[in-house]
C-alpha cells in the first residue's frame, strides 16, 4: 500500500492542511511522521511556510495568497508518492540528570500505591522516546513511561512551575524547559537547560531522541546547574 493511501487530509482554516497518520500513538506512526518531515526539510515549494509534527499528525502551513489548498494537496501527494521507503533517521540518546525532590512525588506514590523510592526507580529505569516538542519551546512529550507510575494531572494547575521540573500527566512524562504555569505532577528537577536561545540548537531534545533519566543528589544538582549557568 502506498503511504499516501493510509493518510487522511483535512483543512485547518484557510492557511493550513493537516495530515493524519492514524489515531494511535506508536513508534511506527512516529517513524512515518519523521520520514515525511525529513523529506519536507528538503522541499522548497513557494508558498509553503512550515510544518508542525505532533503525535499522529503533521500540520502544514502555507500562504493562501501564493498557493491554494488544492495545489498544496498536489504537492503533498507527490511528496508521499516519492518518499524513500526507508530513511536513515537520527535518533540520539540523551541522559537527563534529575534530583527527585518534586513537591508531588509523595502524591504520585500515594496514588499509585508505591513508595517514593519505587516511583523514582521505575521512572528512571525506562527509556523514553521524544514523540513531539510542544506546549512551550523545547517541551518534550515523552512516550514509554511505565503504567505503574501513571497519575492524573493536578485538579488545580500551578501558576508557576520552575524550569527543569520533571512531571507526570497520565501515562506521559515530560520536562518543563522554562518557568510556566502547568498542571503536571512534579516529581523532580533537572539542572540542565532544555531550551536556550543562545545555543546553535536551542532545544536540548529533538523529535526521535531516546531519553533516560539519571537520579542525582542535591550537591551534584547544584554543581551541574552552576556549569549550565556558566559558573
Amino acid at each position: 500500500m502506498n503511504l499516501s493511501d493510509s493518510i487522511k487530509y483535512y483543512p485547518l482554516g484557510d492557511h493550513a492542511v493537516v495530515l493524519c497518520f492514524g489515531d494511535v500513538i506508536s513508534k511506527e506512526v512516529n517513524n512515518r511522521i519523521r520520514n515525511v518531515a525529513a523529506c519536507m526539510d528538503n522541499m522548497n515549494t513557494l508558498g509553503i511556510i512550515e510544518y508542525v509534527p505532533a503525535y499522529t499528525t503533521i500540520t502544514i502551513y502555507y500562504d493562501p495568497l501564493t498557493i491554494g489548498y488544492e495545489a498544496v494537496l498536489i504537492v503533498i501527494q507527490h511528496l508521499l508518492e516519492n518518499i524513500p521507503s526507508c530513511l536513515e533517521q537520527q535518533s540520539l540518546e540523551k541522559i537527563i540528570p534529575v534530583f527527585y525532590n518534586g513537591p508531588d512525588l509523595a502524591d504520585v506514590a500515594r496514588y499509585t500505591g508505591l513508595s517514593q523510592e519505587q516511583v523514582i526507580r521505575i521512572h528512571s529505569e525506562s527509556e523514553y522516546l521524544v514523540y513531539m516538542i510542544g506546549f512551550a519551546p523545547g517541551f518534550p512529550y515523552l512516550g514509554g513511561m511505565d503504567k505503574r507510575i501513571a497519575a492524573p494531572r493536578k485538579e488545580v494547575p500551578r501558576l508557576k512551575i520552575e524550569a527543569g521540573s520533571v512531571g507526570i500527566a497520565g501515562e506521559q512524562t515530560g520536562v518543563y524547559p522554562m518557568e510556566t504555569p502547568g498542571g503536571w505532577q512534579i516529581i523532580g528537577q533537572t539542572p540542565l537547560q532544555l531550551f536556550n536561545m543562545n545555543r546553535d540548537k536551542p532545544s536540548f531534545l529533538g523529535v526521535g531522541d531516546r531519553v533516560r533519566f539519571e537520579p542525582i543528589g542535591y550537591d551534584e544538582f547544584l554543581h551541574i546547574r552552576k556549569i549550565e549557568n556558566g559558573g
